[in-house]
């Protein structure tokens, strides 16, 4: 039977545990680094949104759906705004 220190160094190799990283799965890790250098964060819903919209896949057919909801939803006030710009002017 080896001795225990021995088995010791045999697994020295795990990370240190005084700054472990957080899992992927957890929010807040697909934020750009400029957004994250601007205070945002998964808490405020702009950091929300752009945590989700970074988490999307585009190989997945739900994903590219779930893009062109949001970009609907979040186009369709800006064109709106537009034709009614464009109505009361003439």
């Amino acid at each position: 039977m080896p001795a225990e220190s021995e088995l010791d160094d045999a697994w020295d190799d795990e990370p240190d545990a005084e700054h472990p990283a957080p899992p992927y799965w957890f929010a807040g890790q697909y934020l750009p680094p400029d957004a994250r250098s601007m205070g945002l964060t998964h808490q405020v819903p702009e950091g929300a949104i752009l945590d989700f919209a970074g988490r999307l896949d585009s190989t997945k057919p739900g994903h590219r759906i779930a893009a062109w909801a949001l970009l609907v939803l979040f186009g369709l006030p800006v064109v709106l705004a537009v034709l009614r710009v464009f109505v009361y002017v003439l």
